[in-house]
């Protein structure tokens, strides 16, 4: 898997970019939330990328942020989403008025995004209420050439999520590992917080 692509960004043509990387151009397509946020071409960018395969092709496609790709990776398990629908709903709605919409059990502001009728918004708004439980850093702004792929409490939620738990039990195990110490996240560091909440899942049991 492709973790991140960093370059000279060669063009771009909504909804697809090529990033220049040591004279080989990758071609990656990105929602318009991403596109918004890209530098001039000839500049320098990194984004986070995530590849579908396909019998016919290797697809690489480019996030600004952790949640843009959370939220992407999550909708392609919601069945009849595909990366064309993903691609169209991170276009269309932020992250956070996505979670708004699921939240407020909102489906006909979803049918607004092309692509998207009226079973599909209703089967997102089933299969996307516990994958939207992302911790508030991971909302945060476009990811800089040389930093880390998210702040180190979305990175530990990714963490935890990987090692098998549910989104809703890593969310809580980070409140209370947290809230065992009187840390702010901000102050930890990712293993701290991914250590401290295996602990407080410990003392629970």
């Amino acid at each position: 898997m492709i973790g991140f692509v960093r370059g000279m960004l060669a063009s771009k043509q909504p909804p697809q970019l090529v990033i220049d990387v040591s004279g080989v151009g990758y071609e990656i397509e990105a929602p318009m939330s991403t596109f918004y946020g890209l530098p001039a071409v000839g500049e320098g960018v990194r984004l986070l990328t995530h590849l579908v395969v396909r019998e016919d092709a290797h697809i690489l496609y480019g996030f600004a942020t952790v949640a843009e790709r959370h939220l992407f990776r999550g909708l392609l398990k919601v069945s009849g989403v595909g990366p064309k629908i993903a691609l169209a709903i991170l276009s269309g709605v932020s992250v956070e008025a996505f979670a708004h919409c699921v939240q407020a059990e909102d489906a006909a502001s979803l049918t607004r995004i092309p692509g998207v009728g009226r079973k599909t918004a209703e089967r997102l708004l089933i299969e996307m209420r516990d994958r939207l439980e992302v911790p508030a850093a991971a909302f945060a702004g476009p990811v800089e050439a040389g930093t880390p792929s998210g702040a180190p409490e979305a990175e530990a939620f990714s963490a935890l999520v990987a090692l098998g738990y549910k989104p809703s039990e890593a969310s809580r195990m980070l409140r209370v590992g947290q809230g065992a110490t009187g840390a702010h996240a901000t102050a930890l560091t990712t293993e701290d917080l991914i250590r401290r909440a295996l602990q407080g899942a410990a003392r629970e049991v």
